[in-house]
């Protein structure tokens, strides 16, 4: 059977929003398809003609939660004059909201899983959502500033901040320490 379907269909796209709903709640590194087909109604034999394999639902799945991560940094409003450190403000009052983290759980299980197995359906998940963040912290920076080395060094720095944090958040739930370590990073990127 081929890997993963191309054509999307609304069955598709229902058991997809399901699954994904599914492994947000639960863990998407031990997915298994006769418990998640049960779950969402379905049977894993349609999940693999849909989806090919269960390689190729993982990354269907993975591919749902990079346009999620995009729609949810789109939204992120910065207007003309934000800075490297707004953005990172910004953008961690958004992550450190406690509704947000079943699908930040998510995320850093794929991006933990994309580090250790980038053969398997993983992939260069880590790697795309790292020039995603870089893309949007670079957005606040000066054109010339952009295209330097201490410029990228910058927004290296600030993801390293947001995603130092967001561990240690879901790890410890320590909101009041790590909102002001975070606090700190800003006053020194502004």
């Amino acid at each position: 059977m081929a890997e993963g379907r191309q054509t999307s269909s609304p069955r598709r796209e229902e058991l997809l929003a399901a699954a994904y709903a599914f492994v947000a709640d639960n863990s998407l590194t031990e997915l298994s398809l006769r418990p998640l087909a049960a779950a969402i109604g379905s049977s894993p034999r349609v999940l693999l003609f849909l989806f090919g394999s269960k390689d190729g639902l993982v990354r269907a799945i993975l591919e749902r939660a990079r346009r999620d991560e995009m729609a949810l940094i789109s939204q992120i409003e910065l207007g003309g004059d934000a800075t490297v450190g707004e953005v990172v403000r910004r953008t961690w009052g958004w992550l450190n909201q406690p509704e947000h983290r079943p699908v930040l759980v998510l995320w850093t299980e794929a991006y933990s899983r994309s580090l250790t197995a980038p053969a398997g359906p993983w992939g260069d998940f880590a790697a795309e959502t790292v020039s995603d963040w870089l893309r949007l912290l670079a957005t606040a920076q000066p054109s010339s500033h952009r295209r330097s080395k201490a410029g990228a060094a910058e927004r290296t720095m600030a993801l390293a901040v947001l995603r130092g944090a967001l561990l240690d958040l879901l790890a410890t739930g320590d909101l009041p320490r790590i909102n002001a370590a975070v606090e700190l990073a800003i006053s020194r990127l502004d």
